[in-house]
Order: C-alpha cells, then sequence, then structure tokens
C-alpha cells in the first residue's frame, strides 16, 4: 500500500504468495488493531492507508536494512525459504531504501560445496534438533561420545551453531548446560514436552563460554621460541589464537609464544621448521623433538 497508493485483496495474494481469503483476513485484522487502513468498495476499489499514513518496516534505518540484507542475501542462495523471505522483505522496505538493500543482498554469495563435492547440504538432523529449538520441546538423544560409547539422555534444545562445518547442539541437561557434536548423535527423537530455558540465556555468551574452555584445553602447553621476523605470519597461521609475539632481538629474529595441548603437539607442529625455529623452552618441547628427529635419523639415515 505504500508502495502503489491502493491494493486490492487479489493483488496482495499474489504479491505475498497467500490465499485471496488469507489476505483479507489480514487486512481486517489490521484494521481492527489501529493500523489506518481501509476498504473502498466498487469498480477500482482497493484497501489503501488512511491519508498517506506509512511505516518503515520495525522502524528500519537505511543503514540497518543493508546491514540485514548483507546478512541474508548469502543465505538465499543456498535456501528457498530464504529466497521467498528476502522477496517479501523486499517489498515491505520503503520505496528509497530498495535499492541499495537489493544490491547490498545481491553483494555477496555463499557456495557451499567444497571444490570436488556435489550438493553439499546441511544434516537433516539440524533441521530435526533447530525445530525442537524454535518450538522449545525436549529431545531424546541416543549419543555417541569420542570413545563410540553410546547414551541416552532426555535434554533442553537451546540453541545450534555451525563452527567451521562442525554443527553443534548446545543444551540444557540434568548436569546444566552441556555441548553436543551433531554429527556424534546417532538418533533424536523431538518430545512433546516443553523444554526449560534459562531467562538470561543467549546463545552468543553460551559459545562464548564453549570456546573458551576449549581454547583452554588447547593452550595448556606454552612454548618460547626464536624465528626470523618474516615467518612469523607463516607461524601465526599455524598457530592461531596461540601464536603470540614477545620482541624482537638484535638478530633480526622474534621472540613468540607458542601454545597446544601437550609438548608432543607443540613439537609436532615444528618439527617441520627444521633449526629455522629455535625452542628456548620448555624442556619438554625440546625432549620432543629431539625425540622426533632421533625418529626419522633412524629411519632415513643411510637413504634406507
Amino acid at each position: 500500500m505504500q508502495a502503489r497508493g491502493r491494493v486490492t485483496a487479489a493483488e496482495l495474494a499474489d504479491e505475498l504468495e497467500v490465499s485471496v481469503a488469507t489476505a483479507r483476513r489480514d487486512l481486517e485484522a489490521l484494521s481492527a488493531a489501529g493500523v489506518p487502513v481501509y476498504p473502498q468498495p466498487g469498480r477500482g476499489g482497493g484497501w489503501s492507508l488512511v491519508g498517506g499514513a506509512r511505516t518503515d518496516l520495525s522502524g528500519l534505518s537505511a543503514t540497518e536494512a543493508q546491514a540485514l540484507f548483507l546478512l541474508v542475501g548469502p543465505a538465499a542462495a543456498v535456501s528457498g525459504e530464504a529466497k521467498a523471505a528476502l522477496r517479501k522483505l523486499v517489498r515491505a522496505l520503503p520505496r528509497t531504501f530498495r535499492a541499495d538493500a537489493e544490491a547490498a543482498a545481491d553483494a555477496t554469495m555463499i557456495d557451499p560445496t567444497r571444490w570436488g563435492e556435489r550438493d553439499r547440504r546441511r544434516p537433516e538432523m539440524v533441521d530435526l534438533l533447530q525445530t525442537a529449538v524454535v518450538r522449545r520441546r525436549k529431545v531424546r538423544l541416543t549419543y555417541a561420545n569420542a570413545s563410540r560409547e553410546r547414551t541416552e539422555r532426555l535434554v533442553d534444545p537451546w540453541g545450534l551453531v555451525d563452527k567451521d562445518d562442525i554443527w553443534y547442539l548446545i543444551a540444557g541437561t540434568e548436569r546444566g548446560q552441556r555441548t553436543f557434536r551433531v554429527d556424534r548423535i546417532v538418533e533424536a527423537e523431538p518430545t512433546d514436552r516443553p523444554a526449560e530455558r534459562p531467562d538470561d540465556f543467549t546463545l552468543a555468551a553460551a559459545w562464548e563460554q564453549v570456546v573458551g574452555e576449549v581454547e583452554r584445553r588447547r593452550s595448556q602447553t606454552w612454548a618460547t621460541v626464536l624465528i626470523a621476523a618474516r615467518y612469523v605470519p607463516v607461524l601465526r597461521d599455524q598457530f592461531g589464537r596461540h601464536c603470540h609475539t614477545d620482541g624482537e632481538l638484535d638478530d633480526g629474529r622474534v621472540r613468540v609464544r607458542l601454545a597446544a595441548p601437550t609438548p608432543l603437539d607443540v613439537a609436532r607442529n615444528l618439527a617441520g621448521w627444521g633449526a629455522m625455529v629455535e625452542v628456548v623452552e620448555p624442556r619438554s618441547v625440546q625432549a620432543e623433538l629431539a625425540r622426533i628427529g632421533a625418529e626419522l635419523t633412524g629411519r632415513y639415515a643411510g637413504g634406507h
């Protein structure tokens, strides 16, 4: 109505992909709720906003609209539902916002299929769990841990996270918040029992807690190494957030702090660097490197 001034129920039904009866019922409900829309009967009639009244979709600013479509646009490439929703959102925006919003939606795309793969899709288990999260229903899980031991439990599904192509379910259990790898869920049976969720729960905060705990376990062994400054970016790519520079020496080398779960994990990542890296401490990492070097020497010495 903002864009055209007046629309019929049939036009609205076609635009929003609903039945005429649904469109007419929704228009009447809007009018009854106080939204200034009214019908004009007869030839050339239809529904209009009283006095040219306007609304701008939840009060979105132009910048907010662009940000929204930058996020939603890529999803539209892999989801028919997202594409339909995006089309309807565009129509609901004020006319002055539409060009920039559509440009933002087309600025980025997602190709979820890796090179050499075909028709890569989200696991069906994720869809089932997502429905349970949205509807707030308890789910009975059969879960296999890292040792492939199976357990059954009734959980309150709170949210799903896709981390580097691995899906995780954050849920409430009798022992509090727990995180489950979706690819280890053998079976999931939604129930009709309502799920409970803390009033102050937010998925972002819960996931930050999970990440913090995982990173803590991954950084239990710290080592100090010396390496030429030009190689520091490569080392940082290898160790990620567990790589911190700690000053430059007079000989052009940089002191770097590295971390991994165990001394062996640190040594394995550094062994390929050979003499390009000098491990200053701890002795446990030096010992693992010496052992790895001895193993390689024993196997390949003499060309055998």
